[in-house]
């Protein structure tokens, strides 16, 4: 019975913190896998995965390998699709679905082990499950301060060792049989996120045409600014033009000539063209 545990805030897809390291920033934030709780517990999964087959499957039989390949990409999925959200949001929606098919594959081989050996599967109300829940939700809810980091595969594979390390087969495949269930929730929580987002903010190309075409407005609007009127030339009448510096202690900077140069050499700064009475101000020389 697939199992309800709590969301945590790391699986909400919340993008603003998903870059990882001092990158400069992208359009689509990529990569924060490590804060996902589907990643964490899919690596407990991965490990308790390898420790249950070498102990209680035979390593020449497909079983073996095939359950170890379907726990390996649980986990390397969800990576690599929070990885390829950089450029592709439809990439990232695949892998995670592969991620998904992945682990209900592996609940299907346990299933057939407890059946096929004999043992009883637990129900999701049964103490013993309750129990294994109980784990991912005193971590959710709790001070983390004295929680082991879940982002520590070592540390957090602590947490659940008196059911993974269990010398009885039905304990530790009824245990990861548990922790696929609260795996494949999150999944489709995170799945569910990703379809959202992607209807209301489209795909990766989209998103970079929007912005493309936000920076060439920008660009066009500055490049069409009004230039200040300008004024007339406070020698010989004449309209003043903007001209530039080529050289002395204001090369680069702009001011006001006048139109008939090189016949007059009236000039005005370029503050000065309110109207003011900036005569004072006044030069007389080569633009």
């Amino acid at each position: 019975m697939p199992e309800q545990p709590n969301q945590p805030a790391s699986d909400g897809l919340d993008r603003s913190d998903r870059s990882e390291g001092d990158h400069p920033r992208r359009l689509r934030p990529s990569g924060g896998y490590r804060k996902l709780r589907s990643y964490q517990v899919a690596t407990i999964i991965y490990d308790g995965t390898v420790s249950f087959c070498n102990r209680f499957v035979d390593k020449r039989s497909r079983t073996h390998d095939q359950m170890v390949q379907a726990a390996r990409s649980g986990g390397k999925n969800i990576a690599e699709g929070s990885r390829a959200a950089a450029t592709t949001s439809q990439t990232e929606l695949r892998l995670v679905n592969v991620a998904r098919a992945s682990l209900e594959e592996l609940l299907l081989d346990y299933e057939d082990y407890l059946r096929q050996h004999g043992h009883r599967q637990w129900d999701k109300n049964d103490p013993e499950a309750l129990a294994v829940r109980a784990v991912g939700r005193q971590s959710d809810q709790s001070d983390q301060s004295d929680q082991p980091d879940r982002s520590d595969p070592v540390a957090h594979w602590q947490a659940y060792a008196r059911w993974l390390e269990h010398a009885d087969p039905a304990v530790v495949a009824n245990t990861l049989i548990c922790l696929i269930h609260q795996t494949n929730y999150l999944l489709d929580q995170q799945i569910s996120a990703l379809e959202r987002d992607f209807v209301h903010e489209g795909g990766y190309s989209e998103q970079l045409a929007a912005a493309r075409i936000a920076e060439r407005q920008k660009q066009r609007e500055h490049q069409t600014a009004p230039r200040p009127a300008a004024p007339a030339c406070p020698q010989c009448g004449k309209p003043l033009i903007l001209r530039t510096a080529r050289k002395g202690p204001r090369a680069g900077s702009q001011f006001w000539g006048c139109s008939g140069y090189p016949e007059c050499k009236g000039v005005r700064p370029l503050e000065a063209s309110d109207g003011s009475d900036r005569s004072d101000r006044l030069k007389q020389g080569n633009p």
